[in-house]
């Protein structure tokens, strides 16, 4: 089975340490990993959405953790 899990991230700068923590747990299950945010020029949007492709059984531990912290959606097939 796999699932796509979609994070919404508001505050990149301050997220992504404990967002990178997490995932890093995970990493052996994680075969994808996307990030997406506005950006022109040299700015970039402080917010974002991560997709991560999960193959192991792991996707729904990983779910409850990352909902724990951030807004996030799942979908498995």
């Amino acid at each position: 089975m796999k699932t796509i899990i979609g994070v919404k991230l508001e505050n990149r700068k301050s997220d992504a340490e404990a967002f990178q923590k997490i995932i890093t747990e995970y990493g052996c299950g994680i075969k994808t990993r996307i990030g997406l945010h506005d950006a022109v020029g040299d700015v970039c949007s402080n917010s974002g959405i991560v997709l991560l492709e999960v193959v192991d059984d792991s996707a729904k531990e990983l779910f409850k953790k990352l909902s724990e912290k951030w807004e996030c959606k799942k979908m498995e097939f």
